[in-house]
């Protein structure tokens, strides 16, 4: 197939493109602006288009594309200073999310994989408590509620992702595998109470894949890999580092994974585990975090 793989130059998108060229596609990434990689990086080697979702277009872009996977959908990263948040989601998400996937449909796109977020599936009531979570919800559900005879499309839902594609440098765990190889002094060396589930981008792009090509129409597949304690997540980095004691567990913000970004909240925890049959479905391998935490180290060594 010929698929478009909006938001193909950060690292669930890139990745996913990457597996989906593996696999004999012909597939081009599309962001706002080309991918920011090192000489050689393999996300340089394949088509780009520029492509703002959110921005007026004739879809003149989305001609001849058999298939989508839209990773762009907005989240902490991409809020604005001094924008009102709940706006913002409204715009981005519940708004511009359906309105991308019904232009995709009209232009002559057949199936397609909104990629979203573990939130409103995991923690529910946190739709009507974050706005953040309705905006991701509400995505989700505009995207699937396009779904047709000639439209095939479902949503993969994902908790938090780790990975690494050489060359890609991802500013998050790039500063996690800083910290644990002692290139940050300046942050004591600790981990804060709490927890999430957690998936590596090789899995989940195996999961991406084969929702493409076999998924249900207009199915929310909440995946998921391991449940780590943010002790054991930070723990790991350390180990793959070379440092095996355990990290001191001390109940303050850390800077590294900051209390605006845990919706549960510091000490709070997400585990869950995802469906046997959805997982046996969308085929993708378990256990795969702490290998992939070590091989993030590994890349920015």
């Amino acid at each position: 197939m010929k698929i478009l793989v909006l938001g193909g130059t950060g690292l669930i998108g890139g990745h996913a493109a990457l597996h989906l060229a593996s696999l004999g596609h012909q597939v081009t990434i599309a962001a706002r602006k080309p991918a920011t990689v090192a000489e050689g990086s393999p996300l340089s080697k394949l088509p780009f288009v520029a492509i703002d979702y959110l921005a007026e277009g004739d879809d003149r872009e989305l001609a001849g594309f058999d298939a989508m996977v839209f990773a762009a959908g907005n989240d902490i990263r991409h809020l604005p200073p001094g924008t009102d948040e709940s706006a913002h989601w409204q715009r981005a998400n519940v708004e511009g999310v359906p309105r991308y996937f019904e232009r995709a449909r009209k232009a002559g796109i057949r199936r397609a994989v909104h990629i979203g977020s573990f939130y409103p599936q995991a923690r529910p009531e946190l739709v009507e408590q974050i706005s953040y979570v309705r905006g991701r919800k509400l995505a989700c559900d505009g995207a699937r509620a396009l779904a047709s005879d000639r439209f095939h499309v479902c949503s993969v839902n994902a908790p938090f992702v780790v990975g690494h594609i050489p060359g890609l440098v991802v500013p998050a765990l790039a500063a996690h595998a800083a910290y644990a190889l002692g290139r940050i002094p300046q942050v004591p060396v600790f981990a804060m109470p709490g927890g999430v589930n957690f998936i590596s981008t090789t899995s989940l792009s195996v999961a991406v894949a084969n929702a493409l090509l076999r998924g249900d129409n207009g199915k929310a597949y909440l995946v998921g890999d391991e449940n780590l304690s943010f002790q054991d997540y930070f723990g790991e980095f350390f180990r793959a580092a070379g440092h095996g004691e355990p990290l001191p567990l001390i109940d303050q913000e850390h800077p590294m994974l900051p209390d605006m970004v845990l919706y549960a909240g510091r000490g709070g925890t997400i585990y869950y585990e995802p469906d046997a049959a959805e997982t046996k479905l969308l085929g993708y391998r378990r256990n795969d975090v702490k290998r992939t935490l070590h091989e993030i180290v590994e890349g920015y060594r």
